[in-house]
């Protein structure tokens, strides 16, 4: 404030020594040139425009007087806001604060939940990997065999089509025999006619003796079945009728013992989507045991026809990739005579079928389709496997006589089947027999015998 009043008397001691010398300077001028009174005249205007304007500026030195007395006032608000201010932010800052850490705690949570989806994602990855290549694998499995199935059907549609073009020529041949025997049957009707007309020309020229008259006349032989004749006794009679002569060989399993197996020396070459098993088979036990077992290094359980000498044996297990098994039935098989089973699988359609005397005992479907029996594994014949090639059961080995056992890469039909049972030649897609069997083991007799009748 003292400062302010110094500087307005500083200001109107400046503006009275710049009237005095102006006034001055006009009073010499004056004087020298214009009469006293205009410059008397032009004092006062001068003065009067002065004295406005010290006016003016003692207005705005007090307006600001005013100003300067209300800043305390301001300054105290200003300070009350600026504590204010201070309060709220100090607060956000807490706020912010907290906030921060309890972002950076669940950041924490979030980078480990991340690190185990990552974890989970990785394993994921890896096993669908796995599964693609698995499919491509099935899939190529699948489409091998598909050409397969396709080449084979290519060659029995060739087959069809040259039996087609046989039968053709046949039914031709047979036409042309059937002309050539309407000829024959003409020619004999005619020749039969003349020999009765000489016959009768002859019992009326010549007369008959007593003897003559008195015995029977010859019967007259048809030359048609006069030939058969011949042709019937010229012929050897090959077998008896109603034997069985497709067997080839037989394997006698004495008793139950471990030691009683009979193992092949390769296996399956190649992995089986269908197949069949035939055999002969006779037991004088109470039961069945197992009759083959197919184990491989990650199953023991590929292909088991699995029986055990229990109290009531009904049945017995028909195993295709261990769990999976039927069971089939057993008890008429059990009587001590002999009786042709077949066994027949298909991973195409998922069935079996079950025939016993070329009758059909059991089947089903929904059987492990899609399933392939793999290659390389140990085929043994009358012990059921726990490992590859051993852990045998005195109480599961087979006790009895097998003939004919064959195993085929296809599924049968019923009238390849019935021609089996009934001694016709064994069809054709065999895998195994007896023949391809190695090694004997135990008190087992292995004899070749055509018919089964002599086994």
């Amino acid at each position: 404030m003292a400062f302010g009043k110094k500087s307005n008397w500083i200001f109107i001691m400046w503006l009275c020594c710049n009237l005095r010398v102006c006034c001055s300077q006009e009073a010499q001028s004056v004087k020298q040139k214009k009469p006293f009174f205009e410059r008397f005249r032009r004092l006062e205007e001068q003065f009067r425009q002065f004295k406005e304007l010290s006016l003016t500026r003692l207005h705005i030195i007090s307006q600001n007087f005013n100003i300067s007395s209300n800043v305390d006032a301001r300054l105290q608000l200003l300070t009350q806001q600026y504590r204010n201010i201070t309060a709220t932010v100090h607060g956000f800052h807490t706020a912010t604060e907290n906030d921060i850490r309890s972002l950076k705690s669940w950041m924490k949570k979030l980078q480990k939940k991340t690190k185990k989806i990552d974890l989970k994602m990785s394993t994921l990855e890896l096993l669908l990997n796995e599964r693609s290549k698995q499919r491509l694998k099935d899939k190529k499995a699948q489409s091998a065999t598909v050409s397969n199935l396709t080449a084979e059907v290519k060659d029995q549609r060739n087959q069809m089509h040259s039996l087609a073009l046989g039968k053709n020529k046949l039914q031709k041949e047979m036409e042309s025999l059937q002309d050539e025997i309407k000829g024959q049957r003409v020619k004999i009707a005619r020749f039969e006619e003349r020999m009765k007309s000489a016959l009768q020309n002859d019992a009326l020229s010549a007369k008959p003796s007593p003897a003559q008259a008195v015995a029977a006349p010859a019967p007259l032989v048809h030359p048609a079945n006069s030939f058969n004749q011949a042709l019937r006794a010229k012929q050897p009679l090959s077998r008896k009728q109603g034997s069985v002569c497709n067997v080839k060989s037989m394997m006698h399993f004495p008793n139950s013992s471990t030691e009683n197996y009979a193992s092949f020396g390769k296996g399956f070459s190649t992995g089986l989507y269908e197949m069949t098993i035939c055999s002969w088979l006779s037991t004088k036990s109470n039961y069945l045991g197992t009759i083959l077992s197919y184990a491989t290094e990650d199953n023991d359980n590929k292909l088991v026809l699995h029986g055990r000498n229990t109290s009531k044996q009904t049945t017995i297990h028909f195993v295709i990739g261990d769990p999976a098994f039927r069971e089939l039935p057993v008890v008429p098989l059990l009587d001590g005579h002999w009786h042709h089973v077949c066994i027949i699988w298909s991973s195409f359609e998922g069935k079996y079928w079950y025939y016993i005397d070329r009758r059909l005992a059991a089947a089903g479907s929904k059987f492990q389709k899609g399933y392939e029996i793999p290659a390389g594994g140990i085929l043994i014949i009358g012990q059921e496997q726990d490992n590859m090639g051993g852990g045998f059961d005195a109480t599961e080995s087979f006790v009895g006589n097998l003939a004919g056992f064959t195993i085929w890469n296809r599924a049968l039909s019923p009238g390849e089947i019935s021609g089996i049972t009934t001694g016709k030649a064994l069809p054709g897609g065999r895998v195994l027999t007896f023949s391809d069997i190695s090694t004997l083991n135990g008190a087992i007799q292995h004899r070749n015998c055509t018919c089964l009748e002599h086994c």
